[in-house]
């Protein structure tokens, strides 16, 4: 693997790499603040995503519950012929969404008020499975934004690492060392050039 770049060796070639290298390291400081930014926000995305997948894990819990006394009550054919007639009992909007230049669904969820069924038709397990079955539908959406998001943010952070691992440990060296190497160069050309004018000057005194 070459460690230096492969550029002639001569002074505005110095002068250019060095304001390349002035702002590549304003670009690794920049990368590297992001790349800490993304870090903290991973960690504290991936805290509440647990949090909310734990309470999902619950209210789906509660709602089988229910559903399975609904059913027990009044039977799977009478369940499905009451679905039927149901409204929908909530409204999601999914919107695009961009926080630090990364884009991600808002799913915002409503939802609306339980339409009543006669009393003669259902049992109270209904209504309770109803409600138990609304709040994991909008605890599921709340679940898949942050999933969505998470996965996002830390593609987002893997790729910041990876560019700042190869300013800091590819990039940046290989223009320092291009600089060292062209001002070596050019320290010793300027040696040689000065013991040869010096060559002649003693040369021309000898023979004056």
């Amino acid at each position: 693997m070459d460690t230096r770049l492969k550029v002639p060796p001569t002074k505005s070639t110095l002068l250019d790499l060095k304001k390349q290298l002035t702002n590549l390291e304003v670009g690794y400081e920049l990368l590297e603040r992001k790349r800490e930014i993304l870090t903290r926000l991973v960690y504290q995305r991936l805290k509440d995503y647990r949090k909310l997948r734990s309470s999902v894990k619950e209210v789906t819990q509660q709602s089988y519950f229910w559903v399975a006394i609904a059913q027990m009550h009044m039977g799977s054919k009478q369940l499905k012929q009451l679905a039927l007639g149901m409204e929908m009992a909530i409204k999601v909007k999914i919107l695009p969404r961009s926080h630090l230049g990364i884009e991600y669904p808002s799913i915002a969820v409503e939802t609306l008020p339980i339409q009543p069924i006669g009393l003669l038709k259902s049992d109270a397990s209904v209504d309770e499975a109803r409600i138990h079955l609304l709040n994991m539908t909008r605890l599921f959406a709340e679940l898949g934004e942050a999933e969505i998001s998470l996965l996002r943010i830390l593609e987002e952070q893997i790729k910041t690492q990876k560019r700042v691992n190869a300013l800091r440990y590819n990039v940046i060296p290989k223009y320092k060392n291009t600089i060292k190497f062209i001002q070596s160069n050019l320290e010793e050309e300027e040696r040689n050039t000065l013991f040869q004018l010096k060559t002649l000057s003693e040369s021309k005194n000898k023979n004056s």
